[in-house]
């Protein structure tokens, strides 16, 4: 049994290592590189924790408004359409796709189905 979990997990390896070769990936890498290295899309992006956590916190104590949520929204909206966030987002939308058609891929030949187990075995 456990020669046949290495051998998934090598596989796993594997497809890790195939998946980090892709366009998508690769692509991925750079935009969040850029992103990392932008020093006013690092601003923003710490202005919009920042607005996020008063936010947060003021939702907690039961005292956010409108004008908080309008506050937060408008920064998030500026930071994603940042040129360099935009190229981030995109990439990042089109790496998950290509995961997402990945793990299709994989559970296909699973005869498994997870939300109908969940309320027991073997029905007919």
């Amino acid at each position: 049994m456990s020669t046949n979990v290495s051998k998934l997990e090598d596989l796993g390896h594997e497809l890790g290592e195939e998946i980090a070769d892709t366009p998508a990936y690769q692509r991925f890498e750079e935009a969040k590189a850029a992103v990392e290295n932008d020093d006013e899309a690092q601003e923003k992006i710490a202005e919009v924790e920042r607005l996020r956590d008063e936010f947060v916190a003021a939702r907690e104590t039961g005292e956010a408004t409108q004008s908080d949520i309008g506050k937060l929204q408008q920064a998030q909206n500026e930071l994603h359409t940042m040129p360099v966030m935009e190229e981030y987002l995109n990439a990042q939308e089109a790496l998950q796709n290509q995961l997402e058609a990945v793990n299709r891929a994989i559970s296909e030949p699973l005869a498994v189905d997870f939300g109908g187990e969940a309320g027991g075995c073997c029905h007919d």
